[in-house]
């Protein structure tokens, strides 16, 4: 879960403070985990400062807070306050940013070339994959890993993301899908053809960031095409 930290402090030396962050993120570079930091000034009073400061977990800030870099400037930043900083330590529950994030990450993770990684950092245990065909819908991340294998063991493929839209706990992903047909897809043999799909999924994200469920659509009519199921049809 993602996780930041509140610093709040009151100088009147900002200048100073300002050097001082500088010299921290040198002295850390390569050893400081965090993502992203932001200092913000209180419009209404200049000498109040806020610096947020997000880390991929509570467990990466608490490795930053060790590195005797930290503690030599946090003794120094101490100095520069007219009086002793606040930290606020907050789990991040809702973020439409991460989500977005998480379904680009879900997306190249199936792709993965090789073994299937594990997905417990991106699913729920009980993920619903909703599938668009008269295919039983896939409930569980087991179910969701066999529904992958059986695409894994046909293609080898790699997903182009086109489009994003994230809005509350939804994240919309318009992609496109190239592939290279290397095994046995729905009785259809191997046949070492290039074959391209567009489609959109939907993830609905849980609180802790993962996805919940999942609503797929796009062209297997128009993939079927390509892998020559329909030629007899088409005579």
């Amino acid at each position: 879960m993602t996780f930041v930290q509140l610093i709040d402090c009151r100088t009147s030396r900002f200048d100073e403070m300002n050097r001082l962050m500088d010299t921290w993120v040198e002295q850390t570079k390569g050893k400081r985990t965090a993502t992203h930091s932001v200092i913000g000034k209180d419009r209404s009073d200049g000498s109040h400062l806020v610096e947020i400061v997000e880390f991929p977990s509570y467990e990466e800030a608490m490795r930053n807070s060790g590195l005797p870099e930290t503690e030599r400037i946090f003794q120094e930043m101490v100095a520069l306050c007219d009086e002793m900083p606040t930290f606020t330590d907050l789990d991040v529950v809702r973020d439409e940013q991460l989500y977005a994030a998480t379904a680009r990450r879900f997306l190249a993770t199936i792709a993965t070339k090789g073994e299937l990684p594990p997905l417990h950092d991106l699913l729920v245990e009980d993920y619903h994959d909703h599938v668009p065909s008269g295919e039983p819908d896939a409930i569980g991340m087991d179910a969701f890993r066999r529904t992958c294998e059986e695409w894994r063991r046909g293609f080898d493929f790699e997903f182009t993301v086109e489009d994003q839209i994230a809005q509350g706990d939804r994240v919309c992903t318009r992609w496109t899908w190239d592939a290279t047909h290397k095994g046995d897809f729905v009785g259809i043999p191997a046949s070492g053809r290039t074959v391209r799909m567009t489609g959109t999924v939907i993830h609905r994200c849980a609180s802790d960031g993962k996805i919940a469920e999942g609503w797929w659509e796009y062209d297997r009519l128009g993939l079927m095409g390509q892998l020559g199921a329909l030629d007899d049809l088409e005579k």
